[in-house]
């Protein structure tokens, strides 16, 4: 365990040297028209086969982009098994879902709308309900062959590309305004990096760019195998991506099974099972300080 534990936080240190954080573009290259027809989706019940749910159902964009929920509700009241991840900032992730099972926002549509316990559609049925609606003029106008599987999703995906939340207090400061955050706040940053917290929670998303073992220093239960689900490779066990912490205080319960509400316990656990370091409820409350400037604005295309 001790050897497990020095090569551990000798591969921490290589990444925290090499690890920064980027503030969010203010704007993204998207295509106005496909996004407007992906929103008019993304709010639209009819993508699953019983009209009662939505994409905006499990992802609510005025309150994080998730639903505040352990396990998100279903057609027919079925319960899911995964916490929802926000749907913020998901162009800067580099896989979908927490098993990392999509390649793309694209690849990422089609799964709620077919999944039985979600939308519980078939791409099949969903075409020709919308072919029977005023979607069929919409799609016309902005895709030659009309309304297909690959043209929803791609519409869809347009639209939640345009879903960041730029300008958070933080990324003021990293762009040089020395007030956008408090002495305190700073302090909680300096701690996320001198704890290592930022060798997995870098980049533009302040993660989402890598997979990580749930439990890298101490073993935490979780029914969820992660990576597995999809390879199938043993060694892929309790490996999910990291999740983003854009917006983080907004998107309680916390972790993919929802275990926590209160960030200070997921700030103690983390410290714990994936760093393996001593940390006081003090460097616990600068820490969530520091992470409650990451609060961007979203501002939703018209």
């Amino acid at each position: 365990m001790l050897l497990k534990k020095i090569l551990i936080f000798n591969l921490f240190t290589l990444i925290l040297l090499a690890s920064s954080i980027e503030p969010i573009p203010m704007n993204i290259e998207y295509d106005y028209k496909k996004a407007l027809l992906g929103k008019k989706l993304f709010f639209d019940k009819k993508l699953s086969k019983d009209n009662t749910i939505s994409c905006a159902s499990c992802h609510d964009l005025n309150n994080g982009g998730d639903d505040g929920l352990i396990f998100s509700v279903g057609i027919n009241g079925k319960l899911g098994n995964i916490n929802a991840p926000t749907v913020l900032n998901s162009i800067f992730n580099f896989r979908q879902f927490w098993d990392g099972r999509a390649k793309d926002l694209a690849e990422q549509a089609k799964g709620p709308i077919e999944n039985p316990i979600e939308m519980g559609h078939d791409f099949a049925s969903l075409v020709k309900v919308l072919k029977r609606s005023s979607y069929k003029e919409s799609f016309k106008a902005v895709y030659k062959d009309g309304i297909t599987e690959q043209n929803i999703v791609n519409a869809l995906a347009e639209f939640e590309k345009t879903l960041i939340t730029p300008n958070s207090s933080f990324d003021k400061y990293l762009k040089g305004d020395e007030a956008a955050i408090t002495a305190f706040e700073k302090e909680g940053f300096e701690l996320f990096k001198n704890k290592g917290c930022i060798s997995c929670h870098n980049g533009v998303n302040i993660g989402g760019n890598l997979y990580s073992k749930f439990g890298m220093i101490v073993d935490i239960d979780s029914k969820s195998l992660g990576k597995y689900n999809v390879t199938k490779n043993e060694l892929d066990k309790y490996y999910f991506k990291v999740p983003t912490l854009r917006n983080i205080s907004l998107t309680a319960p916390y972790f993919h099974d929802g275990r926590y509400q209160d960030l200070k316990e997921v700030v103690k656990t983390m410290a714990l099972v994936q760093l393996g370091r001593p940390i006081t409820n003090l460097e616990i409350e600068k820490i969530v300080a520091f992470l409650k400037t990451l609060n961007g604005k979203l501002e939703i295309i018209e």
